[in-house]
């Protein structure tokens, strides 16, 4: 797929955030999650699974959602090529972000010539030391996440939780093979705790694109 008909697409789909909100706040987002029944509204990452709820709310008349399927992995959205949708942190030291299925993303670049990414960057705001929104998930779910209880057995260190996220920015980029080759792959040689590898997944490094971020929309001045 050529850039110029990427562009067409971004076209026909960016006027539809113009809508969005700016200022995600935990609570309020988590608790409009559980009201329309959206499924991962418990996730501890909620901010990217936010962004998924507003792209499925925004642009369900503008491309198919789910989007297409490659064995169990299936990307967020399809319109003239698959699609997936991220949030990231800018007040964070790393700008790499992992994206899909390494395998199914290659075989959507071979299908369709590049896959996209709508990636929606703002400045996140984190838990007080006393850790009080964490604690209200926790009783909203109904208590401690599996996850959490096997982290307390390990004696892992738990991260603060994001609180609050302020969006700056929605880019939308094109992944083809030659993106592949410059950002590589996250998870190689990585196991699951019953011994199985774990399926490889494409990393983006952000400082590393350039020509690959074909549009974006700042909402600096909003």
């Amino acid at each position: 797929m050529m850039k110029d008909d990427f562009s067409k697409i971004i076209k026909e789909i960016s006027d539809r955030f113009k809508e969005i909100p700016i200022v995600w706040d935990g609570r309020k987002s988590i608790l409009e999650m559980k009201k329309s029944g959206f499924s991962h509204w418990k996730q501890m990452e909620w901010i990217g699974w936010y962004f998924q709820f507003l792209c499925e709310k925004f642009l369900k008349n503008k491309m198919e959602i789910p989007g297409i399927k490659y064995g169990n992995v299936e990307f967020d959205g399809f319109k003239k090529i698959p699609w997936d949708f991220k949030a990231h942190a800018v007040n964070t030291s790393s700008h790499k972000i992992i994206v899909n299925d390494s395998e199914s993303t290659s075989k959507g670049i071979k299908q369709f010539g590049c896959v996209g990414l709508i990636l929606a960057m703002g400045e996140v705001k984190y838990n007080d030391d006393e850790r009080t929104f964490q604690k209200w998930h926790e009783k909203l779910k109904g208590g401690k996440s599996k996850y959490e209880i096997e982290r307390i057995k390990r004696g892992a260190w738990s991260r603060l939780r994001k609180v609050e996220f302020k969006l700056e920015q929605i880019s939308f980029i094109k992944i083809d093979d030659s993106v592949l080759v410059k950002c590589g792959s996250f998870q190689r040689d990585f196991r699951n705790s019953n011994g199985n590898p774990r399926r490889e997944k494409v990393l983006l490094d952000l400082e590393k694109l350039d020509e690959e971020i074909v549009f974006f929309l700042d909402f600096n001045s909003k």
